[in-house]
């Protein structure tokens, strides 16, 4: 199946384009770029519109062989001669200790020490408006690996061409607006507009059956390995927190999406004895519930499930109406932490979620959990998950 590519990837395509026409004063009709997959991106470069202080453009989002709602429309990114540019305000990232200088501006810092880029969103572009998000409220829900990617591409064409002043970059999506309403974005407090995404920069294909096959795939390789245990996580952010928090590299290891309950039933009909899942507290916590697909198409009751255990743990029912109103498991693990419940609930999470497994797995392999978030790291672990090291210790590459 073929990929398609992100809004992100769109934005920083014509950002790119857009930064080159305007320093050079040529037309450029297509762009390449590199994704953070490391797949690059050739795009075709349309409606353009040129002056002498500042060039917008578009690219078509194309979704590959899984198209979504955003797949067809134009990502447009305006570039624009500034005299000044306030880098930490339009590009910082929110982190729960408060906002800190995101990596775009430590790119720019390395790649042309003195050009300045400013991101923003434009007409189809969300705003937040409530805390808890990648971004900061007011900020353009344009999210930080979008950000760095356009800022990466559009220094770079600065460094080519020596360039050193300031640069705004505004990306808008006309049709975003009313695209948006088929979202969740007015649920968690993006108005305006869709938000700007993607973690990897491409858009794998997405089609059920193919991601089954390809879990089994993978599956497979690995009891062929002569392997029985396998580590799996549901997406990019459960590979990343693995490699950054323990060391180990997922990427060898599966990514089951959100089928969490058919990977458990493949990997104990191949004779796989042991299955480690590290995953995210928003997909985690469905489990929790006894979800085993955890995409937001079948079911969504993370804050129903956060605040019963709350209440189960003995929070208040202030703070667990509270917990109830909010739109991030960011946002109410925060609040459980200010109330100094957050282990006891976590904790207590994490045995539902247990017995959820276990449920399915109907004793046929056994199963240990990590759950994490962004901002707070680990949050819960399963009893047997330490004794996990060992085995992922076992299965690394010998250096050369």
């Amino acid at each position: 199946m073929r990929y398609g590519f992100t809004t992100g990837s769109c934005a920083a395509a014509a950002a790119k384009a857009a930064t080159y026409m305007l320093l050079t004063g040529r037309q450029k009709n297509t762009i390449t770029i590199e994704t953070p997959k490391g797949i690059p991106y050739t795009a075709e470069i349309l409606d353009i519109s040129r002056g002498e202080k500042k060039v917008c453009c578009a690219v078509r989002k194309d979704g590959g062989d899984d198209p979504d709602i955003t797949s067809g429309a134009l990502v447009y990114a305006q570039v624009e001669f500034m005299e000044s540019c306030d880098v930490s305000n339009m590009t910082v990232k929110n982190r729960a200790d408060g906002d800190v200088r995101g990596e775009d501006e430590k790119t720019q810092r390395g790649i042309a020490e003195t050009a300045r880029v400013c991101i923003d969103g434009g007409i189809g572009v969300g705003r937040v408006t409530k805390p808890g998000l990648d971004q900061p409220v007011g900020n353009a829900a344009i999210n930080h690996v979008p950000r760095e990617m356009i800022t990466k591409e559009v220094l770079e064409v600065c460094r080519l061409l020596d360039y050193r002043g300031s640069l705004s970059v505004e990306i808008s999506v006309p049709e975003g607006e009313e695209i948006a309403k088929q979202t969740f974005n007015p649920r968690l407090g993006i108005v305006g507009g869709i938000s700007i995404l993607g973690t990897s920069g491409i858009v794998e294909p997405m089609s059920n059956q193919a991601l089954l096959d390809t879990i089994k795939v993978e599956l497979n390789q690995r009891r062929a390995e002569g392997m029985d245990h396998v580590a799996v996580a549901p997406g990019n952010y459960g590979l990343d927190f693995m490699k950054n928090t323990y060391g180990y590299d997922l990427d060898r290891s599966v990514k089951c999406s959100n089928f969490i309950g058919a990977t458990i039933d493949m990997a104990a009909e191949m004779g796989f004895q042991k299955m480690l899942l590290t995953g995210h507290i928003g997909k985690l916590i469905k489990v929790a519930g006894g979800i085993m697909n955890t995409h937001s198409k079948e079911g969504d009751c993370r804050m129903e499930l956060l605040t019963a255990f709350a209440i189960h743990e003995g929070v208040s029912a202030g703070v667990a109406d509270q917990i109830l109103g909010c739109v991030t498991t960011e946002e109410a693990v925060r609040l459980l932490r200010e109330a100094g419940k957050q282990q006891e609930v976590m904790d207590y999470a994490m045995e539902r979620i247990m017995f959820y497994l276990n449920k399915r797995a109907g004793g046929r392999m056994q199963i240990d959990c990590i759950m994490y978030d962004n901002a707070f790291g680990a949050l819960a672990k399963s009893k047997e998950a330490e004794k996990w090291f060992t085995l992922l210790e076992q299965d690394r590459e010998p250096s050369i």
